[in-house]
């Protein structure tokens, strides 16, 4: 009786053995989900790289422009210059046009910066982000204070600029794949609006007019190069295009400068039309320190149906 109920036990243990083999045997050759910061891009990200004749790590460069709430991502070519990869609707900033100056002032910060790996957050609350590294040098030399200032995803920013999820995944996808292939670190360019002589011509009397023209020389060496202009700070300034013989001190004078030769811009065959992602703009339509409600993103959508089906300026002028 004894010998057969142990025989009875040694086979229930077999099987119990063999039944959480077969288990971990079928665990182990299913997939593994990669976290957020590691989701290759997608087939459609890849396909639009090879339209334009770009590679997954080549160097990138990031502009953002608060009025039109977009964000550009640009990528380098065999040439060596920069050409419009996708803009993206930015789906909420907070603040208005003009630099970020304190702690806590709610404002988005326009200026010259530089994202490192080290800037790089793939264990962000808003998802994914990247810090801007706010305050740079320049904002230190005007006593700016202010840090974690971020693009982010979650579309609720309180000085950020805050894409939806699925946007900044993207994002986060392309900066990520150029900084893995060796760039050392990227530049982004945040500027209050696009720095077109009419559009500055507007704003003479707005107590940030000088420092937006100088905002306004990267914006104009990139649109006419098409290469990202070398950034110095020194004497509580920004100089485009100079690379300093000596270290500078951003409170104190410029040492000798020079102007590193620039090659003109040919362009190289590309694609005619300008790819814009899907997404919903908010600011203005929803409380920037919350996400937004189905009703909220229904009024973007509409007023975003009616600006797209209006007549632009330019085509008015034409009539």
């Amino acid at each position: 009786m004894g010998t057969n109920a142990g025989s009875m036990m040694r086979a229930a243990a077999l099987i119990i053995a063999l039944a959480a083999a077969a288990m971990l045997a079928a665990c182990s050759s299913a997939p593994t989900i990669p976290p957020p910061s590691e989701v290759p891009l997608s087939k459609e990200a890849l396909a639009l790289l090879a339209k334009k004749g770009m590679q997954p790590g080549s160097p990138v460069f990031v502009r953002v422009f608060k009025e039109e709430s977009e964000l550009e991502i640009w990528k380098q070519r065999d040439d060596g210059h920069f050409y419009h990869f996708r803009t993206y609707p930015i789906c909420n900033w907070s603040g208005a046009i003009g630099p970020k100056l304190s702690t806590g002032d709610r404002q988005a910060p326009e200026g010259f910066y530089s994202i490192t790996p080290a800037l790089m957050n793939p264990n962000s609350k808003y998802y994914l982000s990247f810090n801007l590294g706010y305050p740079n040098a320049f904002d230190r030399s005007w006593g700016r204070t202010g840090d974690s200032v971020m693009v982010h995803g979650s579309c609720r920013s309180a000085g950020c600029y805050a894409m939806t999820d699925a946007l900044m995944e993207e994002i986060y996808g392309l900066t990520r794949e150029s900084l893995k292939a060796g760039q050392p670190s990227f530049q982004l360019h945040a500027y209050p609006f696009r720095m077109t002589e009419a559009r500055m011509a507007r704003e003479k009397s707005n107590q940030w007019y000088g420092f937006w023209k100088t905002l306004k020389q990267g914006y104009d060496y990139f649109e006419k190069y098409r290469i990202p202009p070398t950034i110095t700070v020194c004497e509580r300034r920004y100089v485009v295009d100079a690379i300093p013989r000596s270290r500078p001190d951003p409170a104190g004078q410029c040492p000798p400068l020079a102007r590193p030769p620039v090659t003109a811009f040919t362009p190289l065959p590309e694609p005619s039309e300008v790819n814009v992602a899907s997404g919903n703009k908010l600011k203005g339509i929803t409380d920037p320190d919350r996400e937004p409600s189905l009703a909220e993103i229904k009024v973007a959508k509409q007023q975003q149906s009616r600006s797209t089906a209006l007549p632009s300026s330019a085509d008015t002028n034409a009539n």
